[in-house]
C-alpha cells in the first residue's frame, strides 16, 4: 500500500462524500496546475512514504480533462536532474510554465536557491540548460517556491520567498533574468508559496498565509511589480490542516484553487507527519474581480465538469479514488515513460471512476494485467463497491507477462460510477495483481 499502513473500510464511505484529496497513491504537495490543449497538467511535489519531516526527492505529473478522474503520469524529475546538487533532500515547491512550445520548470532545492529545467514535452524529460542556479541569495534560506507567469506584453516575472517576497525579470530565453533581485514590500498574513497570476486586468498574489497553520490569501494589484493590496483570505486559516499553498487557474468556464492538506494521511492516524496531499475546490469571483472566501476543502463541492469516456484504450493508473494502491512506472527507460502500473493491489482495494457514460451499452471489457503468483478478481460494478456487478475478470498466473484477460459485459447503460473491486482468495490476499489499461467495447 502506498499511503497507509492499514486499509480502512472505505465502502461507500463518508471519506468520498467529502471533498477529500485528488491524489491518494502517492502523499502530493504544492500543486502547480496549467492548462495546456484542454487539458490540466498538475504538477505536485512528493513527499515519501516514510516522512516525518519533509522527505521530498522528485516532482510529479497528474492529468485531467474533467477534473475528478487524474491519471498518474509519474515523476517528470527529481534532484538528479541537478548536477550541482549532490544533496538527497529538498525538492521543494515547483512550477511549470510553457512558452513557445517548450516546458521550463522552476525548482527550489531548499538551501541551495532556485532551478530551472527545460523540457519539449510537458510530460519530460526534463534537463538543466544552465547548470548552476537560476537564482541563489546564499545569505539565507529564502530563495523557495517560485511562482511564474507571462504578462501579456511578454515579460515574464518570477516570484518567490518565505517570510519575504522577492521578484526578477525573466529573459525572453526563460534561463536568465536582467536586472536586479527586487524585494516586495510585506503583504498583511504572508508567509510562503506566493501564486501569481493575471486575469480580466487584475493582477493576483495568492499565497500560504501566515504559518500556523496556513490559510490561503490573496492581494492585487493594477501593475506586475505592485503595489499589492491584501484582500484577504481565499480559504482561512484552520487547524484542520497546518500548511497550505495555492495554485489557481481558469479551466473550461470554472475557476479552481488548489491546495494541500494532511487529510489522506488522516485516513491512517490523527498524529502529524509530512505527508500531504492535494486538494481542490471550485472558486468564484466577484464583479470586481475580488475572490469569495471558500470554506475547507473538505466541505467544498467539486463537479465533474465532462463524462468520462470508457470506450477506449485507458490507462489502469487513471481514477478517482484509489487508496491504498499504488503506481510504479512501468519503463522508466521507455519512450513512454510516464507510463504507470497500477500495484500494490490487495483484497477488498478498488478504483473508482466518476461520470463514466456507458451511452447505450457495453457489451466486452479488456484488461492488461500481469500476475506473479495465484492472482484474484477483478469484479466490475456500477456506484458502488457493493453496487450492481456487470462483469468479473478472473486474473491468473501470467508469470512477468503482461496480458489481455476479458469478459462478457451486461447492464451498462448509461452514466454510472464505475469500480473495479479486486478480491482474492485464501491462498493470497494480498499484491495480487499488477493493471496495466482497460478498455470496454
Amino acid at each position: 500500500m502506498a499511503v497507509a499502513a492499514v486499509m480502512l473500510p472505505l465502502t461507500q464511505s463518508a471519506a468520498q462524500e467529502l471533498n477529500m484529496p485528488v491524489i491518494q497513491t502517492k502523499y502530493t504537495a504544492d500543486p502547480a496546475p496549467m492548462v495546456h490543449n484542454d487539458t490540466v497538467y498538475l504538477y505536485t511535489t512528493h513527499d515519501e512514504n516514510d516522512a516525518e519531516g519533509f522527505h521530498m526527492k522528485d516532482w510529479l505529473l497528474y492529468t485531467s480533462t474533467d477534473m475528478v478522474n487524474w491519471q498518474d503520469r509519474g515523476a517528470v524529475a527529481s534532484l538528479e536532474n541537478f548536477e550541482w546538487f549532490k544533496g538527497k533532500n529538498g525538492a521543494w515547491a515547483e512550477q511549470v510554465i510553457e512558452r513557445n512550445g517548450k516546458w521550463y520548470m522552476y525548482c527550489p532545492i531548499h538551501g541551495h536557491g532556485i532551478g530551472v529545467l527545460t523540457s519539449d514535452s510537458p510530460y519530460g524529460p526534463f534537463k538543466d540548460p544552465i547548470g548552476k542556479p537560476l537564482v541563489w541569495q546564499k545569505e539565507h534560506w529564502y530563495d523557495i517556491d517560485p511562482t511564474v507567469f507571462i504578462d501579456d506584453d511578454g515579460q515574464a516575472y518570477m516570484y518567490w520567498g518565505n517570510p519575504k517576497t522577492y521578484y526578477v525579470k525573466l529573459n525572453k530565453d526563460m534561463i536568465s533574468y536582467s536586472g536586479e533581485i527586487v524585494e516586495v514590500p510585506h503583504i498583511k498574513d504572508y508567509q510562503e508559496g506566493p501564486w501569481c497570476y493575471k486575469r480580466n486586468g487584475h493582477y493576483y498574489m495568492a499565497f500560504a498565509s501566515t504559518c500556523c497553520p496556513e490559510g490561503i490569501g490573496y492581494a492585487m494589484s493594477k501593475s506586475p511589480t505592485g503595489p499589492w493590496e491584501y484582500k484577504g483570505h481565499i480559504m482561512n486559516h484552520t487547524h484542520r490542516t497546518r500548511g497550505n499553498h495555492p495554485g489557481i487557474i481558469d479551466y473550461k468556464g470554472k475557476s479552481y484553487c488548489f491546495g494541500l492538506n494532511y487529510d489522506i494521511f488522516r485516513l491512517e492516524t490523527s498524529r502529524h507527519a509530512e505527508r500531504r496531499s492535494v486538494s481542490v475546490a471550485e472558486m468564484t469571483y466577484n464583479a470586481d474581480g475580488t475572490i469569495q472566501e471558500l470554506p475547507y476543502f473538505l466541505d467544498c463541492k467539486l463537479e465533474q465538469i465532462e463524462h468520462f469516456n470508457p470506450f477506449r484504450k485507458v490507462e489502469a493508473e487513471t481514477m478517482a479514488w484509489g487508496y491504498g494502491l499504488e503506481t510504479v512506472a512501468k519503463n522508466p527507460w521507455g519512450k513512454e515513460r510516464w507510463n504507470q502500473l497500477v500495484t500494490g493491489i490487495d483484497n477488498g482495494e478498488y478504483i473508482q471512476l466518476k461520470g463514466v457514460d456507458f451511452a447505450k451499452g457495453a457489451t466486452s471489457f479488456k484488461v492488461c494485467a500481469s500476475c506473479h503468483l495465484y492472482g484474484g478478481t477483478m469484479e466490475i460494478r456500477l456506484d458502488g463497491v457493493d453496487g450492481k456487478l456487470i462483469g468479473s475478470v478472473n486474473i491468473t498466473n501470467t508469470k512477468t507477462e503482461l496480458k489481455v484477460f476479458e469478459t462478457k459485459i451486461k447492464g451498462a447503460t448509461g452514466v454510472h460510477d464505475l469500480y473495479f473491486v479486486f478480491k482474492g482468495s485464501e491462498k493470497q490476499k494480498r499484491n495480487l495483481f499488477n493493471l496495466d489499461w482497460w478498455e470496454f467495447k
